[in-house]
């Protein structure tokens, strides 16, 4: 903490309060002021096919790192052993996290474009940064599933806003949100499975378990298991407004 941005509570709090006041106040000044909607097309589509590539070559060089790991230990070592924690990882997860705070131009755009300004969108791009910022306090060894799922899911959805913004037909805007849920629900699997042996071997519960889970720091277990839970409610929530058939009928 302290030795690289972002990276003391203050700093990051402070970042996120900012954040929503520039979005919410930026929407209602714009509303007041009668600006027109601005068209951004050239910027939006740099943004977008910046963060597609650069999302995809981060998760190249995370699996390059961590499937030998995987390969030579297992799965249950691959997310639970605080080895698997390398300092190459740690630079990655580093890196990831600088991300989530260029991921918040998204909604700057949606304000100056004068679209709609959904709550799960302003909840998830804010509450992506401190779930990251909260792991890499904990420095949980199961970051790098959700991380890596996180990168794939990305690397789809900046490509087909990239293509929309071109108005390249790209029926993909169901697949997206689908792949997002399914990212959410593997997530979960993985990090209640490493959370459940965290406790079961810190406490000492006698419950069946395959080993000792070095989970992190409990509260980076606490606000993922948190945060990725709501995650996935809100998203089938978004899911059945959208494209539930009895909508359109």
């Amino acid at each position: 903490p302290g030795k690289t941005p972002f990276s003391t509570g203050p700093v990051v709090f402070g970042t996120m309060a900012l954040y929503l006041v520039t979005v919410l106040g930026g929407r209602e000044l714009m509303q007041r002021f009668k600006v027109p909607p601005q068209e951004l097309k050239k910027p939006f589509l740099v943004h977008n096919i910046l963060l597609s590539s650069a999302s995809g070559l981060l998760l190249a060089v995370m699996l390059e790192e961590i499937v030998p790991i995987w390969y030579h230990h297992g799965f249950f070592a691959a997310i639970c052993a605080q080895s698997s924690w390398t300092p190459r990882m740690e630079q990655f997860y580093i890196l990831n996290y600088m991300f989530k705070f260029w991921e918040l131009i998204d909604t700057g755009f949606l304000v100056l474009k004068k679209k709609p300004l959904a709550f799960l969108h302003v909840y998830h791009h804010a509450a992506t940064a401190l779930l990251c910022f909260s792991q890499l306090l904990g420095k949980t060894p199961v970051s790098w599933v959700v991380i890596t799922l996180n990168l794939l899911v990305h690397v789809v959805m900046y490509a087909y806003y990239a293509l929309t913004t071109l108005r390249i037909p790209c029926p993909w805007k169901r697949a997206v949100t689908t792949m997002q849920i399914l990212q959410f629900i593997l997530d979960l699997g993985v990090v209640y499975f490493a959370s459940y042996h965290y406790f079961v071997s810190a406490y000492k519960v006698p419950l069946p378990n395959i080993g000792a889970c070095a989970a992190g720091k409990e509260h980076a277990v606490f606000s993922g298991c948190a945060i990725l839970t709501s995650y996935l409610f809100l998203f089938i929530a978004f899911y059945r407004r959208t494209y539930s058939k009895s909508k359109g009928a």
